[in-house]
């Protein structure tokens, strides 16, 4: 049996005034947004920093960037522990009736 393969496709990005052909499975217009936000990040980043390297702008971006990421994981992995301790609540409550 046959796999079907991926199609990926080109596509010219700009970030931080570079130029970089990106390779990818994702919709053109969606890599555009991805460096999109890298370059804002970077350019937020610059502006509060002394530094004009830009090899160190874009690590400070990506820690940034990584760290946002995370908070979202955490978050959303809180909210599903609550979840379950409210289900599992509410089973034993619910038993608890069953029984009475």
């Amino acid at each position: 049996m046959a796999m079907a393969s991926k199609t990926t496709t080109a596509t010219e990005v700009e970030i931080f005034g570079n130029v970089y052909n990106v390779r990818g499975e994702k919709d053109p217009e969606y890599l555009q947004e991805l460096a999109g936000l890298v370059d804002t990040r970077m350019r937020e980043i610059s502006q509060q920093v002394a530094t004009v390297d830009s090899a160190k702008i874009a690590i400070l971006a990506a820690l940034n960037i990584a760290d946002e990421l995370f908070q979202c994981q955490r978050h959303e992995e809180g909210s599903r522990v609550d979840v379950e301790e409210k289900v599992a609540v509410l089973a034993g409550e619910l038993d608890k009736a069953l029984k009475a």
